[in-house]
């Protein structure tokens, strides 16, 4: 039952993580380019985008799952004394 959590957890945060990583990556890109001083295309974001898009797509949708991953792995956290 545990490995099928994990699974679904795994699954459901990569589907989360790739479109949130690829808007990090394109923000990245335009900070780039702005330090370029890169004219984009009329109705793009910045120049070569998608390539920004494509390597923050998949750092996001490996380390999302990771991190959750890990945070589960660990457990419930021990509660502090009060005193």
């Amino acid at each position: 039952m545990l490995r099928a959590r994990n699974i679904g957890v795994g699954c459901f945060t990569a589907f989360i993580g790739a479109p949130s990583g690829a808007m990090i990556g394109v923000l990245v890109a335009k900070i780039v380019g702005a330090a370029r001083k890169c004219v984009p295309v009329e109705g793009l974001p910045a120049c070569d985008w998608w390539t920004y898009a494509l390597i923050g797509g998949i750092v996001g949708s490996i380390s999302l799952p990771a991190l959750v991953l890990l945070r589960l792995r660990r457990g419930k956290a021990t509660p502090r004394s009060t005193t």
